[in-house]
């Protein structure tokens, strides 16, 4: 059963759900949030991981704001709500994750993730898992983003910049048309991942919008969810081992 906890980071107290393998399993996935903050349709992505086997980490990454929300899959399309995202996700630094993904990773191995860890995350938990996989080459085998914004801008803290310390494996799901992450983005993140020799897919989902593989947004997807399952287990089946 999903358990509730509290992370200690050099910041405070940061919540997480862990969600234990159903089976005996030394492998761990930490999965990094999208801008509305856990929920259950978070949740339910968990249990579906710890199903196949999986020891799951689910950390609030705007633990510094203290409580809110979570927000609804609609809150970028009011003013306050999204005045009040756009301050979370800005005063959230890759930096930051960064930081607290060492101690995410020492919580999963705590949790009996002893073994290879990946990094997944959706929307703006894109680039966390890339990052989390560049400054822990050592533990993260694999790390995806599906419907990641900004891998590859112009920002000092870009994600696309690290690639040249990723180790593991890195899979990219790109929604069809998005303006976080344009074709010109695709390309410098395509380039920097074959300069650095990293073993990558970036794959275009055709038809499909930013948010598609997140149960509760307006625009999730039936079709490109299950497609984004396959590839997500055949990445974890292929790396965690």
């Amino acid at each position: 059963m999903p358990q509730q906890i509290e992370i200690e980071t050099a910041d405070g107290a940061c919540p997480a759900g862990l969600h234990p393998a159903r089976t005996p399993s030394t492998a761990g996935v930490i999965l990094y949030m999208d801008a509305f903050g856990p929920r259950p349709a978070l949740s339910g992505m968990a249990e579906r991981l710890a199903d196949a086997g999986y020891n799951v980490l689910v950390p609030d990454l705007f633990y510094r704001f203290g409580a809110y929300g979570p927000f609804a899959a609609d809150a970028f399309s009011h003013e306050t709500s999204r005045q009040q995202l756009m301050t979370m996700i800005r005063g959230t630094t890759q930096a930051m994750t960064e930081a607290d993904s060492g101690v995410y990773i020492a919580a999963l191995t705590a949790a009996g993730a002893t073994g290879p860890i990946a990094t997944l995350g959706y929307c703006m938990g894109g680039g966390r898992a890339l990052v989390a996989a560049a400054a822990y080459p050592d533990r993260v085998a694999a790390a995806l983003s599906f419907h990641g914004g900004n891998l590859a801008s112009e920002a000092d803290d870009s994600p696309h910049r690290r690639m040249g310390s990723v180790r593991g494996r890195v899979y990219v799901g790109v929604a069809g048309v998005d303006n976080s992450f344009p074709p010109e983005q695709s390309a410098r993140l395509a380039e920097a991942l074959r300069t650095a020799e990293v073993d990558h897919i970036i794959e275009n989902y055709v038809g499909m919008s930013h948010g598609w593989a997140v149960p509760d947004h307006g625009v999730y997807d039936e079709a490109g969810d299950a497609r984004h399952w396959k590839r997500l287990l055949m990445v974890l089946e292929e790396t965690l081992v």
